[in-house]
């Protein structure tokens, strides 16, 4: 058995698994777990017989079962909230995860790239996009500004970087958001992060022994 092995388990969640580097970042990220007493957990972990499977609703619906399998038995989680296919929300598969692990009450923490507020996001995404900008609507009773898109959707989440849920759940749940222009980077510190609330100790006192 592997030092880490007895470290507690954390589910690795993200669009990562979509990236064409998944595996180099994943070993990656699992070392960084090891450095502050946790066992990373990918959610490739556990699934080689995926890759012999046709392409097809069996095969992933299967996949949406071992994840959540991975899950169940993981005691805490690490979630991505970049921005997902080049628009401003994040991977909708993992905000299920965020909510699928706040559920089970267990410690989370996130990490981004993008530290931009989701209203910039959205605003970003609909000039590049549709070449529309945000439209400003102020009540006449004296309430707060809002902000409306092309389609009149309120743009929500004020003063975070995600939408609401995600980024409060995960709060809620313990953890803080860490952003770094460099993945590598943001990952650790919240990594750290999520040690510090298992352990009882502060993100900020050195976790890497032991």
């Amino acid at each position: 058995m592997t030092k880490s092995a007895a470290y507690p388990k954390v589910y690795l969640g993200g669009d990562l698994v979509f990236r064409k580097d998944a595996q180099q970042l994943f070993k990656a990220f699992k070392e960084a777990c090891t450095a502050v007493r946790l066992h990373g957990v990918s959610p490739f972990d556990g699934q080689d017989e995926v890759e012999a499977l046709p392409p097809g609703q069996e095969t992933s619906l299967l996949i949406a079962r071992l994840d959540r399998g991975l899950m169940d038995e993981c005691d805490a989680a690490l979630f991505c909230i970049d921005p997902f296919r080049r628009a401003a929300d994040m991977d909708p598969g993992t905000a299920v995860e965020i909510g699928y692990m706040a559920a089970q009450n267990k410690p989370m923490a996130g990490y981004t790239v993008d530290g931009r507020s989701y209203h910039d996001k959205v605003q970003r995404y609909f000039e590049q996009a549709w070449q529309i900008p945000l439209m400003e609507e102020k009540p006449e009773n004296g309430g707060r500004v809002r902000w409306l898109d092309a389609d009149s959707m309120i743009v929500h989440s004020e003063g975070l970087l995600q939408n609401a849920m995600v980024e409060g759940f995960i709060r809620q749940a313990g953890g803080d958001i860490a952003v770094a222009s460099d993945i590598l980077t943001a990952f650790a510190s919240a990594a750290k992060d999520l040690a510090g609330l298992i352990y009882g100790v502060s993100a900020k006192g050195d976790m890497s022994h032991g």
